[in-house]
């Protein structure tokens, strides 16, 4: 088992300069520049991974494969944007509540010792037209 260091509680600086770039960073497509922001072999765990990715589980490992995962994402949905609404911290995570292409995303980042993300978790809105269903 790879042990990681946790990463200090995280300051307001360092939360608003990394979202700042992260979301700077996907609107300009550019997944290099998303994926310096991670880990190499950071974990991904998303609800669109088993749709998009063909991964049952939901969940990836790598920058490898969440490369393609994010490359085949770019090529479905051309004028992603993502608007970002609230920045939240924790002691070694940080969320990004957003406005993505299909609504209102929360993203929890959790952070080694490095300052890079080790994993990440992706949560969609529940269409509230459904909440009958709930």
């Amino acid at each position: 088992m790879t042990y990681f260091a946790p990463m200090p509680i995280l300051n307001a600086d360092f939360a608003l300069s990394f979202a700042r770039s992260w979301v700077e960073s996907w609107n300009q497509h550019d997944i290099d520049a998303v994926l310096s922001h991670y880990a190499d072999d950071f974990e991904l765990t998303s609800p669109l991974i088993s749709s998009i990715a063909g991964e049952p589980s939901g969940v990836l490992r790598g920058k490898t494969d969440v490369r393609a995962y994010w490359q085949q994402s770019l090529a479905r949905i051309p004028e992603l944007h993502f608007d970002l609404k609230e920045v939240m911290t924790g002691v070694d995570c940080l969320t990004l509540y957003y406005r993505g292409h299909g609504g209102t995303v929360a993203e929890v980042l959790w952070f080694d010792g490095a300052g890079k993300v080790k994993q990440a978790s992706v949560c969609y809105a529940v269409n509230m037209a459904r909440k009958d269903e709930l």
